[in-house]
């Protein structure tokens, strides 16, 4: 057999999968007939499944170029090439880059409150459909796809990591990998929504850790690290550098919804990391 001609196995794997979605159209094809498709935003009536309608799409405020090439930030001109942000060079991330698919407002910010505290799980298709849009170069490029954690009392809690089934949305759709525990949350922190920047970097300090077991595997590698909001940034600038520490060799921020302002305080509450 030539070396570019498939193996028995990787056969039998395209067997299964092709098999695993007829299975999963035709159960979809079947639901739709039972519980008819709505919108996931106001539950009105529509043709296809995780989708939103249109009024609910209008109040959507997608991220799109140009773009501050560190943050994701868009920017008031279109400039020829990369170019980085006075924000960014002023004070540049621990992160390399990052990208959200929308602004943290109207439907988008609904989806991810849904998501993240209603256990309205069926929103992670479609918020994975446009963080896929928005971070393809970014999944392109790295290597391991890491979520960002939740304390194990938070996760006992709430019962599943929001970011994590992100995170699973975007491996589903790539050949990249995810390393759920490549990353841990090993301290419970204070609620960060009425603290300062400076306030939330010191709330953060010691939270992460990349346990032993996966530091060699960690080690020179791209990572992709995945949250559903980025506010202020503390967050995954504490994980970007306790990755970077244990070897990465690059680490990049995709989530759904992203703050454009530059106040330290989130005003809504609930809505940035809880600090667990």
């Amino acid at each position: 057999m030539s070396s570019h001609e498939p193996s028995t196995h990787e056969w039998s794997e395209r067997k299964l999968g092709s098999l695993v979605d007829r299975l999963r159209n035709a159960w979809t094809r079947f639901l739709d007939l039972i519980v008819p498709p709505t919108c996931l935003g106001c539950q009105a009536p529509l043709a296809t499944p995780d989708s939103v309608c249109p009024a609910c799409w209008r109040s959507i405020n997608f991220i799109r170029q140009p773009l501050c090439d560190r943050l994701g930030k868009p920017l008031g001109f279109a400039p020829t090439g990369e170019t980085v942000s006075a924000e960014a060079l002023r004070n540049p991330p621990d992160f390399d880059r990052a990208r959200a698919a929308a602004e943290h407002q109207g439907t988008a910010r609904q989806l991810v409150l849904a998501l993240k505290y209603h256990d309205r799980h069926e929103t992670r298709r479609l918020l994975g459909r446009w963080m896929e849009l928005a971070g393809r170069e970014l999944i392109a490029d790295c290597d391991l796809i890491i979520p960002v954690p939740l304390h194990r009392l938070r996760f006992l809690q709430r019962r599943f990591n929001q970011s994590a089934l992100l995170a699973n949305e975007i491996a589903r759709h790539s050949d990249k990998s995810v390393r759920y525990g490549a990353l841990i949350r090993r301290k419970r922190t204070r609620q960060q929504t009425q603290l300062t920047l400076r306030q939330r970097q010191d709330n953060l300090r010691g939270a992460f850790a990349v346990p032993e077991s996966y530091r060699r595997m960690i080690h020179g590698q791209r990572i992709l690290l995945i949250d559903d909001v980025l506010t202020s940034g503390a967050t995954v600038n504490a994980c970007a550098r306790v990755l970077k520490r244990a070897g990465a060799a690059s680490v990049d921020v995709l989530t759904v919804t992203r703050r454009t302002g530059n106040a330290d305080i989130d005003p809504v509450m609930g809505d940035p990391d809880f600090g667990w």
